[in-house]
């Protein structure tokens, strides 16, 4: 457990430092607003990690192993690209901004880079975890692989946010670099997973099998099913988050930025963490099938917090207690969903399997819900102020705040599709049997 939590701390501080920081430095330098939105593009190696990971199920590195060998592979490159793009911000800071333009392109190409050993990392991470637990650790696993990447996600946001404006930028990707020799000392230190099964034997295997083994244990219908599951499980919830920003603050109710930053980054990842836990000990006690009916129905049923504070307009304690509720029961169904995730993985492909799975739950994730958030909120507030005394009631037409309300009990509707596939393939007495088929309990 300890290894799994310091791997997720590995696996979270290379991502924010390809994104939001990368972002925020981009500002500082003072490009414009155009290169900084392509720049969203350098983080597109992992949504399709999926395409190399047969690479990493097929071939063992010459020393550490199948899982820990890659591990090793990517972190040494995350240290040197890390530390490359502390040197290229440094360099471009002494240059006048008409000899940016070579700089600026190499440094792009190193955060992509960057992206794609990040990607890569993860992927051996992901699989590394799914070989080694046993069905009674899952629950705690997934717990400490969250804890971890929040950790990482605090360090790289909040921490070295306040650091750039101290020490500059380049000095805080330099630490960084550092810091993620803590992951490269963990992948010598974590124990190797027992091979039970034999790794693929060729390429073409590696590519093939996994989709036939998927196939073939859960069969076609069963397999189907589960791929649309993985997608609109925590859509609803994705759309609270991609739209809480805007609502909050000038989009919304207006809340001041300093208070949003402190309640959603400060107790909300508190508490996001503290359900991460939780979950993780019922997941361990009720099981995988039991655990995705209750996380989901506390999930959904959470966004109603976000409805009411729309209705009542702009109170702080309603919008704390929206926060942390949302942000708690978040941490519950993310533990049990990655819990699920593992369960589905045979140990002889789970690179290939787990990098395909944790795909199609960013396509729901960032390209259904985050889209979707935007249209049907910018569409419902026009809506709402049209009709509004057709809809007959009056605290509807005059606290939604531009369509907020329904536009939170929409999100609550997108939830459902998730829950109702649940008793075709995870029903409430049943027991998941996937997992200890694979594993050895002994």
């Amino acid at each position: 457990m300890a290894a799994i939590l310091l791997l997720g701390f590995a696996s979270g501080l290379p991502f924010a430092l390809t994104d939001d920081a990368f972002r925020a430095w981009m500002t500082k330098a003072g490009l414009d607003l155009s290169t900084i939105g392509w720049s969203k593009l350098v983080s597109l190696p992992y949504s399709l990690k999926f395409i190399w990971s047969p690479l990493l199920d097929r071939f063992v590195p010459p020393f550490g192993g199948r899982r820990r060998g890659w591990m090793v592979l990517a972190q040494v490159g995350l240290v040197v690209g890390i530390g490359a793009i502390a040197l290229q911000m440094g360099l471009i800071a002494t240059l006048d901004p008409q000899q940016r333009s070579f700089s600026l392109k190499l440094l792009a190409l190193t955060a992509l880079g960057v992206a794609l050993l990040s990607a890569t990392q993860d992927i051996a991470i992901d699989a590394y975890r799914a070989d080694v637990v046993s069905e009674r650790e899952v629950g705690a696993s997934a717990s400490m692989t969250i804890l971890g990447y929040r950790i990482a996600l605090l360090v790289t946001g909040w921490i070295a946010f306040n650091l750039a404006d101290r020490i500059t930028w380049p000095w805080v990707y330099g630490l960084m670099a550092l810091l993620m020799g803590a992951g490269l000392l963990t992948s010598f230190w974590a124990p190797e997973p027992v091979e039970r099964d034999q790794p693929p034997e060729s390429l073409q295997q590696a590519v093939v099998l996994p989709f036939l083994e998927f196939r073939h244990r859960l069969g076609w219908r069963q397999a189907l099913l589960t791929l649309v599951f993985i997608i609109v499980f925590k859509l609803g919830d994705a759309m609270v988050v991609t739209m809480a920003v805007p609502f909050l603050g000038g989009k919304g109710l207006g809340f001041a930025d300093a208070d949003i930053g402190n309640i959603r980054q400060g107790m909300g990842l508190i508490a996001t963490i503290v359900g991460t836990l939780a979950g993780g000990a019922v997941l361990s006690k009720i099981g995988i099938n039991r655990s995705l009916w209750v996380f989901g129905a506390l999930q959904a049923v959470s966004n109603l917090g976000y409805y009411v504070l729309a209705v009542v307009g702009k109170d702080y304690p309603t919008m704390v207690v929206a926060i942390n509720v949302e942000n708690f029961c978040g941490g519950l169904g993310t533990a049990g969903f990655l819990g699920f995730l593992m369960s589905l993985c045979n140990p002889r492909f789970s690179a290939t399997q787990f990098a395909l799975l944790s795909s199609l739950m960013a396509v729901g994730r960032d390209l259904l819900a985050g889209p979707a958030s935007g249209e049907l909120a910018q569409r419902l507030q026009p809506f709402i102020q049209a009709n509004s005394a057709t809809l007959g009631n009056a605290y509807l037409a005059g606290a939604t705040q531009q369509g907020w309300a329904l536009f939170f009990l929409i999100t609550l509707a997108a939830s459902l599709p998730g829950l109702l596939l649940l008793p075709l393939f995870a029903p409430w007495n049943a027991r998941r049997s996937n997992f200890a088929n694979l594993h050895d309990e002994n």
